[in-house]
């Protein structure tokens, strides 16, 4: 059964996050007029970090649903500014254990309200009623097209 709903033009741009761009550019400007020096790719990483510290690069690439290579840079690049480190796994020696660093911690408290106040400018005058459809929705969109079906 078609199930298009939307007008020619419109599908595209939902499909391509028009909102999800919008919050990453704000954070990202937010991030940026307040000293914070980090990408949000880079934040997303710290983000599961700061939920479960010592994780895997795969368990990253799986979290944050970026490929190898870009969990690879990223991880390089914070580990440059000293907000992670790599440990070689006791259990593999060719995987490696991103754990973040005491720099990295003092980070979350600040990212986390900008993310915040971020999130709240974003979801003004939608009801919590709203979000849920929303958030029900994006689900099935990601299980009909997950590979894990």
């Amino acid at each position: 059964m078609l199930n298009n709903q939307f007008k020619k033009g419109e599908l595209y741009s939902f499909i391509t996050g028009k909102a999800s761009t919008a919050i990453a550019r704000r954070l990202q400007k937010t991030f940026k007029e307040e000293g914070i020096d980090i990408t949000i790719e880079q934040w997303s990483v710290l983000y599961h970090l700061w939920k479960q510290d010592g994780q895997s690069q795969q368990q990253l690439c799986e979290a944050t649903f970026r490929d190898k290579p870009s969990i690879t840079r990223l991880v390089d690049n914070l580990e440059k500014v000293k907000l992670v480190r790599r440990v070689a796994s006791k259990d593999d020696r060719r995987s490696n254990i991103i754990y973040i660093t005491k720099e990295a911690k003092n980070l979350e408290e600040k990212t986390m309200a900008v993310a915040n106040r971020t999130l709240n400018d974003a979801l003004q005058g939608v009801t919590n009623g709203q979000i849920e459809i929303a958030k029900e929705v994006l689900q099935k969109v990601y299980e009909n097209l997950s590979d894990k079906k």
